[in-house]
């Protein structure tokens, strides 16, 4: 069969390469089209558009961005009708990708969801929208299938993605010698893979560098930008960078400063204690706390439903703050908590096999 995807960053791009694989399992003579990334590339089928083109973050970004995102939006939707799939399976993204599904339903094209938009944070009602334009929504947040319930929809959790990519890693044990690092303790620094939050909080990030002398500083570089990109804030400190090796990062990882996001719970699921930062801009922000209605912003404390890692958001992100919060975590008490509360997360996350089970579910479907 026939199966257009539409990622658009990063994430999307990694559980779209493993949803794709495990398609192949299932449906020996698949064909792919897809908005997406390198990832999603490597298991074949033809990139239509990079996410790299895509991904704005917050509300000013993309309304300065609108023309662009437009241009987008028409793009695939001619894409999707000149190829016309047996089935259109779009990736979180929401913002862009439910404008996609009620196009492909008016269509009559049949639309699955993998990782539902996460629409208990803001604007719940948009749930009816969903009923009417998604046919399958598969949720990888174990929260989500009450949260769906309550709206009178039935969704399928199907574990999370994350589950699977650990699961397939296997460590380089000369990690250190490889990336030509010293045998002190490694503090990570994963500040994101987008323009906007790399460049809002890497500096935050790399300001508490001195307070940490017997331990070295490590970026998880993402392989959209360059070295001599990084560069012009690491400056003469002796910071080193890793393109495209997070997760032997964290591996190697006595604890970790990270960008709110996907990756503070590969984080947790490293075991890795962490301090979560975020930035946004003023405007952005402002909204967000108008209309968010959430009382974190980490996925690790979203799932717990209550404060395992510390959330350093906007003003509280500063250097002494984010130097006292990463300093307690190192060594004590409350290492000790937030590696216990982590076993906790992991039983409640479940079991691998997020992309096969989300794989048969969609060729079922189909059938």
């Amino acid at each position: 069969m026939k199966y257009y995807l539409v990622a658009g960053e990063a994430s999307g791009d990694l559980h779209g390469a493993n949803l794709m694989k495990a398609l192949k399992t299932e449906d020996q003579n698949a064909n792919f089209r897809y908005f997406g990334g390198d990832k999603m590339q490597a298991q074949g089928g033809k990139l239509v558009k990079h996410y790299r083109e895509m991904a704005f973050m917050g509300f000013t970004e993309v309304i300065l961005n609108l023309r662009i995102v437009f241009k987008n939006l028409k793009a695939c939707k001619q894409d999707i009708l000149t190829y016309q799939p047996d089935a259109l399976i779009l990736i979180d993204f929401p913002g862009f990708n439910l404008k996609i599904a009620e196009f492909a339903k008016q269509q009559g094209i049949k639309v699955c969801f993998y990782i539902s938009p996460k629409v208990w944070a803001w604007n719940q009602k948009r749930v009816l929208k969903i009923k009417k334009v998604v046919d399958q929504l598969f949720c990888i947040l174990p929260f989500e299938v009450d949260f769906y319930k309550q709206w009178g929809m039935e969704v399928n959790y199907v574990g999370n993605p994350l589950l699977d990519e650990i699961a397939n890693f296997s460590p380089d044990l000369a990690f250190r010698k490889n990336q030509n690092l010293s045998n002190q303790k490694i503090i990570a620094l994963l500040p994101g893979s987008r323009k906007q939050e790399i460049e809002r909080l890497l500096p935050d990030m790399l300001s508490i560098t001195a307070s940490f002398p017997n331990y070295q500083f490590v970026v998880a570089a993402a392989p959209t930008f360059t070295s001599d990109y990084y560069q012009q804030f690491i400056g003469d400190k002796n910071v080193k960078l890793v393109f495209s090796q997070t997760y032997n990062l964290l591996y190697h990882a006595e604890a970790a400063l990270v960008a709110s996001g996907t990756a503070t719970l590969e984080t947790a699921l490293f075991k890795v204690p962490q301090v979560v930062l975020y930035r946004g801009g003023a405007i952005s922000v402002g909204i967000a706390r108008l209309v968010i209605k959430i009382r974190f912003i980490s996925l690790v404390n979203l799932i717990m439903d209550r404060k395992v890692v510390t959330e350093l958001i906007q003003n509280d992100c500063t250097t002494e703050k984010i130097t006292t919060e990463l300093g307690s975590i190192l060594t004590g008490e409350e290492r000790e908590v937030m590696l216990n509360d982590y076993e906790k997360l992991a039983k409640r996350m479940g079991t691998a096999g997020a992309s096969e089970r989300t794989a048969k579910l969609i060729f079922d479907f189909l059938r």
